[in-house]
């Protein structure tokens, strides 16, 4: 067998075989399908996963969404790959599912929550970190978004100005950790924003507490700025 050789014998009375593949890619459903697997006990640590043609009879996919799927597995540290050898579950302990995998996955209240938590933080450390080219930059973004409202540019433009806004506030914060996270929110919050925004009024009707929160960061007033974010996030 060329690429992956995997050599466990594989039960074909398994309640794995025929499993539905109903959301996200085929490659995603199927890593999010052994991943439960894995961590519901059925492939130990250090066992070998099924060969390439009896997961794709498994999951009713071809070669490239099962090769796809070990990929992002492998990439998360869930599985090992030796060439010529077999694919191996590794040993997981603690090791969570990838977070932007995950916030594909999630609701718009989970992913809300979150945000907000993150976003207090980031405000908040914002107004004590920040250097003076910091809030230059954070003014331009807060002009630009605001023009963008007012102007009724695009929805996706709107989306994009008020993420840009917010991460330049993040990368103010003085923490790279953070800047990551909320780049990492800010992907899918997109996506979720153009589901849920159909123009710019969102985005004309809070230009006044967007720019309250640059007042406070700029008066290096955290705890102003915590609570003015969360009625952000509220609106």
């Amino acid at each position: 067998m060329t690429g992956i050789e995997i050599i466990l014998t594989f039960d074909s009375s398994d309640d794995m075989m025929n499993i539905p593949i109903n959301r996200l890619s085929l490659a995603d459903e199927v890593a999010n399908q052994l991943r439960q697997q894995i961590a519901a006990g059925k492939y130990k640590v250090g066992e070998q996963l099924p060969t390439e043609p009896d997961l794709m009879k498994a999951f009713s996919v071809g070669r490239s969404s099962i090769r796809e799927a070990i990929r992002i597995l492998a990439n998360s540290g869930l599985l090992r790959v030796q060439q010529g050898v077999g694919t191996f579950v590794q040993d997981h302990a603690g090791i969570t599912e990838p977070l932007q995998q995950r916030l594909k996955r999630a609701e718009s209240c989970d992913l809300d929550e979150v945000r907000k938590l993150l976003e207090m933080k980031i405000v908040k450390k914002a107004a004590q970190n920040y250097t003076e080219k910091d809030i230059k930059h954070i003014k331009l973004m807060l002009d630009k978004r605001n023009a963008a409202a007012l102007n009724g540019a695009a929805i996706e433009e709107c989306i994009q100005s008020d993420i840009d806004f917010h991460m330049s506030i993040a990368q103010a914060a003085g923490n790279p950790i953070l800047a990551d996270l909320y780049q990492s929110f800010a992907i899918q919050l997109k996506s979720w924003n153009l589901k849920t925004h159909a123009d710019s009024k969102v985005y004309q009707d809070s230009i006044a507490s967007h720019n309250e929160l640059y007042e406070c960061i700029k008066n290096r007033d955290g705890e102003a700025a915590w609570n003015c974010i969360e009625r952000i996030i509220i609106q």
